[in-house]
């Protein structure tokens, strides 16, 4: 109140003086000296600082650029071709839903202060419970409002950032149940998983009220969040869904490396918001945790090549871009706390258990499509163990937060208790929605047949496979087979689709005759 009252004694004197320099033009360089004094003194009043708002300003473009091109590419490249677009599809869609449910209701129920899982109605549609239509409300996101978790950044711009981190949670779990589930059963089901899971395990984990965070559970960046969170989530829905048609049997190859390489070339660099931009300032945590990151990303991938060489005898693009992205994953709950040598050690270790994960789907028979539980799932998991060893207190700058190699050994039993807590809450919430879902009139799973033919053409009525209407002449074909496949009606054989059209009358011109 007090900083109130004293920016309007400042916003009067500021108008006198201009009103000075209207008529005593003369004087101007008394005038200009006072007003750069009153400009000061407004600086040193507010707690916002100018070079933090600017490294998270840069930090949210750059999660959100994870998501979209990064993630779509990423998926949409190992996808096979006919499911192409209904897998970057549902990353857009999802990026627009989560935009849409954050502002309104979730970052007041993951962020502000409530119980010890969730949080209150203080900041819904940003203004929360205020209607007395008061613009310095304290329920009223400001031009200098604060989160305690950012005391120098404008409450906006984290509100935005912690959106991107929800908007690619909610997308990675597509990854395990892409190529077979029905996109408005998809849509229905992140709707009240958001509420359900995400926003329970954020506020848990990371507001100063939530009770993971109390306890002494450390996830600097998502490791528990957003990575374990969506992968468990992800398994859920493999084993509910049941696998694709010819799992186990037919290649499933991705139908375009490239656009994965591109795709986790984006989220690489993408990463360096993701983990740095959690310091939520620009400092040497930041510094600490965008190094960190680096090498631990780099030595993951490296170290995926060579396991790959050593298993398949062959190394490949897939192979070390996903062990990248799985050196990215495992450094995420610790980029803030663990020193060069930690990071080069958990990219190091990480790798191949990762790599192990990502094979125990062939044994266990579910089918996780695209690997969000194998990469995200276990190297969260394996992310969060190891982060309870290389915690490092020269870097956290308190003693209690340091790992079992830095004389606290607790700290390992603590991120196990983190990870037990989220991967249960993240599994049995998501298996019981699915169920729902799967159980209604709405269904979850597409038919046989419109899997057969592709979810770009029995859900969207599009395709990257063939161009139908160059092939055709007609819009209506698409929409023909697209209404057989959710019939279960006779589909237009490939060499029906691949004939060319019928032969037209020729066209004779003015000039010609």
């Amino acid at each position: 109140k007090s900083q109130k009252f004293q920016s309007s004694q400042f916003c009067g004197e500021r108008k006198e003086v201009e009103k000075m320099a209207t008529y005593n033009a003369t004087d101007m360089a008394d005038v200009m000296a006072r007003l750069s004094a009153l400009e000061q003194a407004q600086a040193a009043m507010s707690p916002i600082n100018s070079g933090d708002t600017a490294w998270l300003l840069t930090s949210t473009a750059l999660v959100l650029l994870m998501t979209l091109p990064g993630l779509a590419l990423f998926y949409g490249g190992m996808a096979q071709v006919k499911n192409v677009l209904s897998t970057v599809f549902q990353t857009f869609s999802i990026t627009c839903l989560i935009t849409v449910l954050w502002f309104m209701m979730s970052y007041s129920l993951a962020f502000k202060e409530g119980s010890k899982v969730i949080g209150g109605s203080s900041r819904f549609w940003l203004i929360g419970s205020d209607d007395s239509g008061n613009q310095q409300s304290p329920n009223r996101i400001g031009l200098n409002t604060v989160h305690p978790l950012a005391p120098t950044i404008p409450e906006p711009l984290f509100m935005t950032f912690q959106m991107t981190f929800a908007i690619i949670t909610a997308a990675i779990v597509c990854g395990s149940f892409a190529e077979r589930m029905k996109f408005t059963s998809m849509l229905v089901f992140i709707f009240f998983w958001h509420f359900l899971v995400y926003c329970f395990v954020a506020h848990s984990e990371w507001a100063m009220d939530g009770f993971l965070f109390q306890a002494g559970t450390l996830d600097f960046a998502g490791g528990d969040v957003v990575h374990i969170c969506s992968g468990v989530s992800g398994l859920a829905a493999s084993i509910v869904l049941g696998p694709r048609q010819g799992f186990g049997v037919k290649d499933m190859k991705p139908h375009n490396v490239v656009y994965t390489m591109i795709g986790g070339s984006l989220l690489w660099v993408g990463w360096f918001g993701f983990n740095a931009g959690s310091a939520v300032a620009a400092n040497g945590s930041a510094a600490f945790a965008m190094m960190a990151t680096q090498i631990a990303t780099g030595t993951s991938g490296f170290t995926w090549m060579v396991v790959e060489y050593l298993h398949r005898g062959k190394p490949s693009v897939l192979g070390i871009v996903s062990g990248a992205v799985a050196g990215l994953v495992v450094i995420t709950p610790a980029a803030g706390f663990v020193d060069q040598t930690g990071a080069f050690c958990m990219g190091l270790i990480g790798a191949p258990l990762v790599y192990l994960g990502v094979q125990i789907k062939h044994w266990a028979g579910y089918d996780d499509a695209l690997d969000a539980f194998g990469v995200h799932g276990v190297g969260g998991i394996v992310g969060g163990i190891l982060t309870g060893f290389f915690a490092n207190d020269f870097i956290t700058m308190n003693q209690d937060k340091r790992g079992v190699f830095y004389g606290r050994g607790v700290q390992l039993g603590l991120q196990i208790y983190g990870i037990v807590v989220v991967a249960g809450w993240s599994f049995f919430m998501s298996f019981i929605l699915l169920k729902l879902i799967q159980l209604s009139p709405l269904g979850l799973r597409v038919s046989e047949h419109a899997e057969t033919v592709g979810l770009d053409i029995s859900e969207h009525g599009e395709s990257m496979a063939i161009d139908m209407e160059s092939i055709t002449g007609s819009h209506a074909f698409r929409a023909t087979v697209a209404e057989a496949a959710k019939q279960g009606g006779e589909l237009p054989s490939m060499a029906a689709i691949q004939a060319p059209p019928p032969p037209t009358a020729p066209t004779t011109y003015l000039g010609q005759a």
